[in-house]
């Protein structure tokens, strides 16, 4: 049974999503502040986390930036309203997608379930992958930069599994929208771009001038070549 841990602060919304998430089978840990939801990190294993990026003291962005530096757990932000300044900071801050408030409880259902797919990716490829300095082992999923293990996001994985299974393809924000978000044409390019940056932080000597994951200008991301 999935576990949601829930940071919102208007009762309302807490208590709404709650029931209804538990409605849909997961078990939803609440709490109004973003101190309470890092405190509660400290003993509570949760699968995914329900960032509201509005909060009363640290918010949103400093409680996603402190769970992505501490690990991997995915992240979804509630924004109180589609605002590009706010989607991409919080992106950029390490969520892993978004749902624009008012919340239906379907479409957050809908991204929980998607985050979580990525989260448990696998495949059937064993033998470890040689890209220049990276190795990626894809039964494991594990990947390591010259000889040191390299911390991913579930996303960023997903999205360096993706492009790397095909190197020097160039693959549309909407194709990778589509295989990594789980999100049709409709998705949120900025989801891509974001994401992108984030790996490109951890992978490349400098992001600036990428050998890994490249820009086609006018068409979406390459892996290599190198």
């Amino acid at each position: 049974m999935p576990r949601v841990l829930l940071i919102e602060d208007d009762e309302a919304v807490r208590e709404g999503l709650s029931l209804a998430l538990t409605y849909q089978g997961h078990t939803v840990e609440a709490v109004r502040t973003g101190e309470e939801g890092l405190e509660l990190l400290r003993t509570a294993t949760p699968d995914v986390v329900v960032l509201d990026l509005m909060l009363p003291g640290v918010d949103g962005f400093e409680v996603c930036r402190r769970i992505r530096a501490a690990g991997d757990l995915p992240i979804i932000m509630l924004t109180a309203r589609n605002d590009d300044i706010d989607v991409v900071a919080g992106l950029e801050a390490g969520a892993d997608d978004y749902v624009a408030k008012p919340a239906q409880a379907r479409v957050l259902e809908a991204r929980i379930r998607a985050v979580l797919r990525r989260s448990t990716a696998s495949s059937t490829e064993v033998v470890a992958e040689r890209h220049g300095d990276l190795t990626i082992d894809r039964d494991g999923l594990v990947v390591t930069r010259l000889g040191q293990p390299v911390s991913l996001a579930p996303t960023e994985l997903r999205l360096l599994l993706e492009l790397s299974s095909s190197p020097g393809r160039v693959m549309s924000r909407q194709q990778l929208l589509q295989s990594v978000w789980d999100q049709g044409y409709l998705g949120d390019s900025r989801l891509v771009d974001a994401c992108v940056q984030r790996l490109r932080s951890k992978l490349e000597d400098d992001p600036a001038a990428p050998r890994y994951v490249q820009t086609v200008r006018g068409f979406g991301y390459r892996f290599g070549p190198l």
